[in-house]
């Protein structure tokens, strides 16, 4: 088959499962696009306006324009993407609307404009709700899909990602509706307080000095204080902004508060919170992925977080997210093609090369199959 008849079927393919609500595609870094290529997840620009429609074919003026805004990857399909469907856990036109309404909070707060920023809250809770729908209509769904960020909107995607995330949780803890709205409001706003810390100290790519490490713990408090000062938030939502970054042990900021002190809304969004933190790029070093990420958030377990809590976000995000390229301890490279809640570090993935040359695609099974019960992921593999 040639690569033209090849992009066809793909097309072809694409459009019939999108039609289902069904996206079939993989991750691959910036740094890996060709031209040609199909655009699997839509693409979002400057004020979260879309940029590029899913299904399209990146030329090099795209691909030049995703790299002057700083994307680490994207989606594509392709013939390794083939059969590996993914469904998003909340509609990408509803995550944009979610985070145009975060980052028009942020610049009213900093405008001042006390009456823009008051309509502003009220529209955000008509998306927490809708938010709050999507995501119980995906409620059993595990996050398997790496997020595209803006660089410079960093703050705004952080935040929606932290909602979704912590709903994920709150589900999975029986909380009712009542109470998973007011931690999607309070996650939504946890990092309010960053607006009136200079963005010198917030964005500086080195090292901070003892005072601005200091002046950046003050930023939960400065947030409780601007909200309980202004709006009606419910107490349990300003709760996510205080205990944020407040440690299991007690170890963390602004209170030193310990264990079961912490509201539990502070616990759900502090596992949330440093764990999109960690998948992203920041100005002082490039994002991890997301198995390192959920290695960090598993060894702080019951010092930097509720255990109960790790281990309900454990069965939640994926660590090798569905279209992650893997190299195998036996020397093959292989695709992930699905993952198990219950087994999280032991997906299913499709062989299609055997470390030297390509074969024909076979399927194993790692969390069952007793003849790769030795065979471990060594890294992840950018292609």
């Amino acid at each position: 088959m040639t690569y033209f008849s090849l992009l066809i079927v793909i097309t072809t393919y694409y459009y019939v499962l999108a039609g289902r609500g069904i996206i079939t595609m993989r991750y691959i870094p910036t740094f890996c696009l060709r031209e040609g290529m199909i655009l699997g997840k839509s693409l979002y620009g400057l004020n979260n306006e879309l940029m590029l429609r899913d299904g399209i074919k990146l030329t090099s003026t795209y691909i030049s324009t995703i790299k002057k805004l700083q994307y680490n990857g994207l989606y594509v399909i392709d013939e390794l993407s083939e059969n590996i469907e993914i469904v998003n856990v909340i509609d990408e036109t509803l995550r944009a609307e979610a985070v145009k309404g975060v980052k028009r909070i942020f610049m009213d707060t900093r405008s001042g404009d006390i009456k823009a920023l008051s309509n502003q809250i009220e529209a955000t809770k008509k998306i927490v709700d809708d938010i709050l729908d999507n995501i119980l209509n995906n409620k059993d769904a595990m996050i398997n899909i790496i997020d595209l960020k803006m660089f410079d909107d960093y703050t705004y995607y952080h935040s929606t990602n932290v909602a979704i995330l912590s709903l994920l949780i709150g589900i999975t803890l029986n909380l009712n509706k009542k109470q998973l709205y007011e931690l999607c409001l309070g996650a939504l706003m946890h990092d309010i307080g960053k607006v009136f810390i200079s963005t010198s100290i917030i964005n500086k790519p080195a090292k901070l000095t003892s005072e601005e490490y200091n002046t950046i713990k003050t930023h939960p408090s400065l947030g409780v204080d601007y909200m309980n000062k202004l709006f009606s938030i419910p107490t349990s939502a300003i709760n996510c902004i205080l205990d944020h970054h407040e440690k299991f042990d007690g170890s963390g900021y602004p209170m030193q508060k310990i264990g079961d002190k912490i509201s539990l809304y502070g616990r759900i969004v502090a596992v949330a919170d440093v764990y999109d933190a960690l998948i992203s790029d920041r100005p002082y070093r490039k994002g991890l992925p997301p198995s390192e990420a959920i290695e960090f958030i598993m060894g702080g377990s019951g010092s930097q977080f509720d255990i109960n809590i790790v281990k309900i976000f454990i069965t939640r995000v994926a660590p090798y997210p569905l279209g992650t390229c893997l190299k195998l301890s036996n020397g093959c490279l292989a695709i992930v093609v699905e993952n198990h809640q219950e087994c999280c570090l032991r997906p299913t993935v499709k062989v299609f090369n055997d470390g030297k040359n390509k074969v024909t695609p076979y399927v194993i099974k790692l969390m069952e199959d007793s003849h790769y019960i030795n065979v471990t992921i060594l890294e992840i593999i950018n292609m």
